[in-house]
C-alpha cells in the first residue's frame, strides 16, 4: 500500500466515522505531514514544492502541530488572500494610492500644490514619484515607492509620519504590526535581506507570520476553525471578545456591537469606549473598581483575559440571568474597510469564505 493511498484511506475513515463532531486535530510525523501538505495544495500550483516546503517549515520552526486541519486552515487562508500568488497584481492600484495620498493631504492640512510638487520630484530610480505610482501593479511596488518617498522627501514625513500605509503584505496578507510584535517575542529564524517588514512580502516570511497569526495562540474554540478565520481578519481573540461583549450587553442592558475590540485605539481616561462603559455600569455587581475593569479589558488581546475577574463574573451573572449557558465565541460584527475593498464586506463574510475553502481542502 502506498503512503498516498494510506493517507486517503485515513481521510475517508475520518469523514465516515466522525461526520457529526470532528475529533481533536492529529499531528503526524514529518514525512506524513509533508505528504498531507502536498495533498492539500491546489492542483497545477506553480512551484508546488516551494510552497510545500515553506508551509512545512512554518509549522516545524514554530513547533505547531501540522495536523490535517491546521494544514487546510493555512491553505484556505492563502487561497482567500492571494490565490497562491506571492506578489499578486491588484487592479486599479494607482487610483487606490492616489486616494490614500488625498486622504493624508486632507488630514495633514497641507496645500495640494506642495504635494503635487513633491510627487513630481525625481525618485531614487530616476523616475518621478508620480510616474512610479501610476505604474505600480503590486503592493510591493507601492510599498517601495512610499518607503522611498518617506525617507528622501520632507513632505513624505509630513504625510505619513514614518508609517508606510501598506500595512498587510505577502500571500497571507500579514499585518506589519503583528509581524513586529510576534518577532519581538519569537525571533524571526531566517536571514533578513532588507527589513523585517519587507520579509512579509516574501513567501517564506508571509507564510511564517501568517501561520503564527492563525494558529500560534490558545483560544477556546474547540475545533471551530471559522472562529480562527474570523480572528485572522479581526485580530487574535476577537471572536472570544465578541462573545464577552454580547454577554456584557445582556447583563448591563446597554447595546454593544460585538466587534471583538474591547478598548478603542485612542483609549484614555476621557474616552473609555462603549464596552468599558457597560462594564462600569455593572461594577458594583461584579465588585470591581473602574481601574480594575480597565486593566482587565487591556488584556483583551491575550489569553489571560479569560482568567480575569471581569470575564468570569460577567459570564457567571449573565448566564444566571439568562438561565442558560452563553457562547464563548461569536463571529465579530465588523464591516471591512480598506482602500482595496470596493463593495460591502464583513468579517462574517470573510470567515465564511475561508471556511468553505477549508472544507474543500479537507475533502481533497
Amino acid at each position: 500500500m502506498t503512503r498516498r493511498f494510506a493517507i486517503c484511506l485515513l481521510a475517508f475513515a475520518w469523514v465516515a466515522g466522525c461526520a457529526n463532531r470532528p475529533p481533536a486535530p492529529v499531528a503526524y510525523d514529518a514525512a506524513t505531514s509533508r505528504e498531507l501538505i502536498d495533498l492539500s495544495l491546489p492542483r497545477n500550483l506553480v512551484d508546488r514544492s516551494g510552497w510545500a516546503e515553506d508551509i512545512y517549515a512554518a509549522f516545524s520552526v514554530q513547533a505547531l502541530p501540522p495536523s490535517r486541519e491546521n494544514i487546510c486552515a493555512v491553505v484556505a487562508v492563502i487561497e482567500q488572500e492571494s490565490s497562491f500568488q506571492v506578489n499578486p497584481i491588484i487592479p486599479g492600484l494607482p487610483a487606490i494610492a492616489r486616494r490614500e495620498i488625498d486622504r493624508r493631504v486632507a488630514d495633514a492640512g497641507v496645500p495640494r500644490v506642495l504635494v503635487d510638487a513633491a510627487l513630481d520630484l525625481t525618485s531614487s530610480n530616476g523616475r518621478s514619484y508620480r510616474e512610479r505610482i501610476n505604474a505600480a501593479k503590486t503592493e510591493k511596488d507601492l510599498s517601495d515607492i512610499f518607503e522611498d518617498f518617506i525617507s528622501l522627501v520632507p513632505m513624505g514625513k509630513t504625510l505619513f509620519a514614518d508609517h508606510n500605509p501598506i500595512r498587510t503584505r505577502g500571500p497571507m496578507q500579514v499585518n506589519v504590526a503583528f509581524v513586529r510584535q510576534y518577532a519581538a517575542a519569537k525571533p524571526y529564524p531566517y536571514p533578513i535581506k532588507t527589513t523585517l517588514a519587507d520579509e512579509a512580502f516574501t513567501r517564506r516570511g508571509s507564510v511564517f507570520f501568517g501561520v503564527a497569526h492563525l494558529l500560534a495562540y490558545s483560544a477556546p474554540y474547540a475545533g471551530r476553525y471559522d472562529f480562527r478565520f474570523a480572528d485572522y481578519n479581526a485580530g487574535q481573540y476577537a471572536s472570544r471578545n465578541a462573545a464577552f461583549q454580547s454577554a456584557l450587553s445582556g447583563l448591563s442592558g446597554m447595546v454593544l456591537t460585538p466587534d471583538g475590540s474591547l478598548l478603542p485605539r485612542d483609549v484614555n481616561a476621557g474616552n473609555p469606549g462603549t464596552t468599558e462603559l457597560a462594564a462600569r455600569a455593572v461594577a458594583d455587581r461584579i465588585d470591581m473598581t473602574e481601574d480594575a475593569i480597565h486593566r482587565a479589558l487591556a488584556q483583551g488581546k491575550y489569553e489571560d483575559f479569560e482568567h480575569t475577574r471581569l470575564y468570569q463574573q460577567v459570564f457567571l451573572l449573565a448566564e444566571r440571568s439568562a438561565r442558560h449557558s452563553l457562547p464563548r465565541a461569536l463571529i465579530p460584527r465588523i464591516k471591512l474597510q480598506s482602500p482595496k475593498i470596493t463593495r460591502s464586506l464583513t468579517t462574517a463574510w470573510y470567515a465564511g469564505r475561508v471556511d468553505e475553502r477549508f472544507k474543500r481542502c479537507l475533502d481533497r
